[in-house]
């Protein structure tokens, strides 16, 4: 997505767009981890005691209906890969009644789950301290009930993530990547034990299967809806459409993959449950619905040792939590952009001045998740979770057909197979299930149709005029992405007074090869948030692209500006380097960094990893006119494409190059000669009369350029190789002359090809 601003009437058109950072595999991650989570946990007990052995095929049908609104998914954010996922979905093609309406039952989907996680940490924590502090729980429970102790322990779980969402403190991506793998070896663990037994005895474990209906074909149905929240997370893939790199081919390959990741573990886990444990006098279903979110529990104890059992507390604990914060999170986004859209008050749309989260918008949504947590029991708000889900997963199919109808425009990379008949079943499919949970507890469509009678309410007091006037606004047009064939120099500013400077190297650069430089500066946004809130953020940025501007028209020189919003500093310039087929990406550095696992700072060591074309990055020194320039050489790698640079740089400046090698003074005469002989080609890439070359003997290569680099206005070195724990003891030679000259410094890097950097990025 890229929207397109003039910067007045005298200043180039500034694309904004947003960085793709996700590729398949970050992306499948996020729908594993939004699927396999606490759902399993707690309903696998309360589904086997509504249908007996048939909760299996619950499951299985369950993950058919859901691949019918994944397909949709898939469609839809491919032709639409913006954040907000089924929310912006259904906004861009029903009526605005109808977005409105969906985005609240979204909303209230999020805060019902939210409970059933509370509840589900409730549950197996309750049952942690139980089983390993049996003597203080038993005093709780003597003194408040049972009810009364799970409802302050959900209260208490709910405020501390309120809280922890407010404050801003979330996992990072690395950690829900370690969360979530936890969870597969956690269940993984579950599975191998169970699968032993069950091929132990393998007769008992089909006696266990026997009636398959017990409960009757309703039973399974009931099972359906009310475990449907388990298929619930893939859609978080779609919310964050605007970060995946390929999003038309990336989105639906990671739907898919998540939801038949998700769909194995969770047939085993139902069999494992139901096939391996052998209760006396009552049948393993019946057992499982007992003791319902706690039956995987009482069923490890039946086959696994007591490690084991610990091992699935303790899963069990890191899935409620992590489902927990992550939907919570899901939530509140969903009210902030509500807010935002200004179908909500306009304060659910505001920002904190220091923790930048959407606050009111947490708030919101933790009011009600307590409320929701502390009245209703964990099966009626599973069924609410799964039933307001599915409702909104109709809307989602149907929205595939109306977007078919009317947004004829749109390019749908991935098209539904066997149009229109999938979208529709899985339109029917998720009204069927919905609407049968009405036979299990009337409650759950109680609480349902009255917040969907209050959205529309709320909507046609407070909110219709919105819609008028939204309607009548001009949307900014987008610029589409296009193939840049001209030589282009990208230079990313943020400090102002390095604009000219960088600039001035910059034009050199871009004349010799008839070619344009890209001003671009990067609008860094919360993890936190989603990217597309980084537009209130962009005003900031556009004094640096204005000065950038007025400098290269001085010059004579063509310039482009772009802003690009992204979590990561150094992903938004990798990005937009990719996407503008860069040739050079010329950067500021400060010179220092106060991070020891770091050589340059965390931006500039990740582009000298990963930067997709040269990379050249220059700390200032002094500020003065270019007439002297040294470029050290020793004749590696980036030696050449540093003298390449240079020379176009001292002929567009009109100034003198020194080049020079330093050499130990042991160093025997052989090597003197073939140092001699870099240095003379090198100085040939010059123009007659513009270089010298000359060797310098000294017993330290850095300290002796550091001192003859004062006699310079420039320095020009190529970057070493040298990998990490070298860097540790020793330091790297174009790091320390950076680091302690007085003067101008410019590190260059030749791109190394994108195999070297594919297996770099991939293979550390």
């Amino acid at each position: 997505m890229a929207a397109k601003n003039n910067v007045g009437n005298k200043h180039p058109v500034e694309e904004i767009s947003f960085a793709r950072e996700l590729g398949c595999f970050d992306a499948s991650m996020i729908g594993v981890g939004g699927m396999i989570g606490a759902g399993v946990f707690v309903l696998t007990g309360i589904a086997a005691g509504e249908a007996g052995p048939s909760s299996l095929l619950a499951f299985f049908f369950n993950g058919i209906v859901t691949l019918f609104t994944a397909m949709s998914y898939a469609e839809l954010a491919s032709a639409i890969p913006e954040a907000g996922g089924g929310y912006t979905y259904i906004k861009r093609a029903m009526p605005a009644t109808l977005g409105f309406a969906m985005g609240w039952v979204l909303w209230f989907a999020y805060i019902v789950a939210c409970s059933l996680y509370a509840n589900g940490f409730s549950a197996y924590f309750l049952e942690f301290v139980q089983k390993y502090f049996s003597m203080s729980t038993q005093a709780a429970l003597n003194l408040l009930g049972l009810y009364w102790t799970r409802a302050i322990l959900t209260l208490s779980i709910g405020a501390l993530f309120i809280w922890i969402n407010v404050r801003g403190v979330f996992f990072t991506g690395k950690s829900e990547n370690i969360m979530v793998m936890g969870k597969i070896i956690v269940l993984g663990i579950f599975i191998i034990f169970g699968l032993t037994e069950i091929f132990r005895t393998p007769a008992e474990t089909m006696a266990n299967f026997s009636p398959m209906f017990p409960r009757g074909f309703g039973g399974m149905i009931t099972a359906m809806g009310l475990t449907f929240i388990a298929f619930q997370g893939y859609d978080l893939i779609s919310t964050v459409g605007e970060e995946v790199i390929e999003p038309e081919k990336n989105i639906p390959r990671a739907i898919f993959i998540a939801l038949g990741i998700s769909t194995l573990i969770y047939l085993l886990i139902v069999f494992v449950s139901l096939g391996a444990i052998r209760p006396q006098g009552i049948s393993s279903w019946e057992f499982l619905g007992t003791y319902k979110e706690t039956a995987i529990i009482r069923a490890s104890e039946q086959f696994m040792p007591r490690f084991g059992v610990f091992i699935i507390l303790f899963g069990g604990l890191l899935s409620t939590i992590s489902a927990l914060n992550a939907t919570i999170l899901a939530g509140s986004r969903v009210a902030f952009s509500l807010g935002r859209d200004r179908w909500l008050p306009e304060v659910v749309g505001m920002i904190h001045h220091k923790f930048r989260t959407p606050h009111v918008a947490v708030l919101s949504t933790g009011i009600l998740l307590l409320a929701m947590g502390s009245f209703f029991p964990i099966e009626v708000v599973g069924s609410a979770a799964s039933t307001l889900f599915l409702l909104v997963f109709s809307m989602v199919n149907l929205s595939v057909i109306v977007s078919r109808r009317k947004n004829l425009e749109l390019k749908r990379r991935y098209s539904v197979p066997l149009y229109p008949l999938t979208p529709l079943a899985g339109l029917f499919c998720s009204l069927a299930l919905a609407m049968y949970q009405y036979t299990y507890d009337p409650r759950t469509w109680y609480i349902s149709i009255g917040w969907i009678l209050m959205s529309i309410v709320v909507y046609y007091l407070f909110f219709s005029n919105v819609a008028k006037q939204d309607e009548l606004m001009q949307v900014e047009s987008t610029v589409p992405d296009f193939v840049r064939d001209r030589f282009s120099v990208m230079v990313p500013l943020s400090n102002p007074d390095n604009v000219p400077r960088l600039l001035e190297l910059a034009i050199p650069l871009a004349k010799a090869n008839n070619g344009e430089i890209i001003a671009a500066t990067i609008v860094s946004v919360p993890k936190t948030l989603p990217l597309v809130d980084g537009i209130r953020y962009v005003h900031n940025h556009r004094p640096l692209l204005r000065k950038a501007a007025d400098y290269a028209r001085a010059k004579g020189i063509t310039l482009r500006t772009t802003i690009k919003v992204a979590h990561d500093a150094a992903e938004g310039i990798i990005d937009t380097a990719r996407k503008e087929r860069a040739d050079i990406v010329l950067m500021g550095w400060k010179g220092f960094t106060t991070s020891k696992e770091k050589i340059m700072g965390e931006i500039t060591d990740h582009l000298m990893k990963y930067a997709p074309c040269n990379l050249i990055v220059v700390k200032f020194g002094a500020e003065k006119a270019i007439k002297k320039i040294l470029l050290p050489t020793a004749g590696r790698p980036n030696a050449r494409l540093a003298a390449k640079f240079t020379s176009t740089i001292a002929q567009e400046l009109n100034a003198g190059v020194d080049t020079v090698c330093v050499l130990s003074p042991e160093t025997d005469s052989e090597t003197r000669e073939r140092s001699q002989s870099i240095v003379d080609q090198i100085k040939s890439d010059f123009m007659p009369g513009m270089a010298t070359g000359k060797l310098i003997s000294a017993r330290s290569i850095p300290a002796a350029l550091i001192k003859e680099s004062n006699d310079y206005d420039l320095v020009v070195i190529g970057a070493t190789r040298e990998g990490f724990l070298t860097y540790l003891f020793k330091g790297t030679i174009p790091e320390k002359l950076a680091r302690h000259s007085r003067t101008s410094v410019m590190i260059v890097k030749e791109y190394e090809g994108i195999v070297k950097a594919w297996m770099k990025h991939f293979l550390g």
